[in-house]
């Protein structure tokens, strides 16, 4: 279903897993976004980058997640050797996502974790029903229906109960009055679309 997306993604984390362990090092991040939808075979959208929502210690069954802004150093730099291998901007892996830890994370996230190996890299890929979740909240926080994550969120082809659940924690993450108009204008168009 992925093409060519697919395996650049798979490319880059696998050079920055293959330097991280010829370091002697180890490390474990949690992606969402274009990387995520890449990596699970949802969606085939061209992405270089990769968002990461948290770096993960202890074990895959209970881990704990820690804001990834900054990157850990040893982390951030053999990234940036990466970036320059592969002619790609510093930012290429960030943690700018990680704000969403003290707004709070769909229910049951962490259980729902999918987790791929690439040398001294673990990645814990955030699952389909969670993306939901945050691509509905980005397309409501991004200009609405014309917006790369309302069609992220198409492709997705949630059903109707995952959007209402879905609707409700966005509803929580930001209380104005112009979110919510745009969410609701979000929520009809993607009515017609729901399963």
């Amino acid at each position: 279903m992925v093409t060519e997306d697919l395996s650049d993604i798979e490319e880059l984390l696998g050079a920055l897993g293959s330097l991280l362990a010829a370091d002697g090092l180890d490390f474990a991040i949690v992606v969402l976004g274009g990387a995520a939808l890449n990596l699970l075979g949802l969606v085939a959208r061209t992405t270089k980058d990769v968002d990461v929502l948290a770096i993960a210690e202890g074990s895959q069954d209970d881990p704990q997640l820690l804001p990834p802004d900054p990157l850990p150093d040893l982390l951030q730099r053999t990234a940036n050797r990466v970036a320059r291998d592969f002619s790609l901007p510093d930012d290429w892996i960030n943690g700018t996502a990680g704000l969403q830890l003290k707004a709070g994370l769909p229910p049951g996230l962490v259980d729902r974790l999918h987790w791929q190996r690439y040398g001294g890299l673990t990645v814990g890929l955030v699952a389909r029903h969670d993306l939901i979740f945050f691509k509905l909240y980005a397309a409501a926080d991004d200009t609405g229906p014309r917006s790369v994550h309302y069609q992220d969120l198409v492709a997705l082809n949630p059903t109707a109960g995952e959007m209402a659940s879905a609707e409700e924690w966005v509803r929580t993450q930001d209380v104005s009055n112009p979110f919510h108009q745009v969410l609701d204008q979000v929520m009809e168009h993607i009515g017609d679309n729901a399963r």
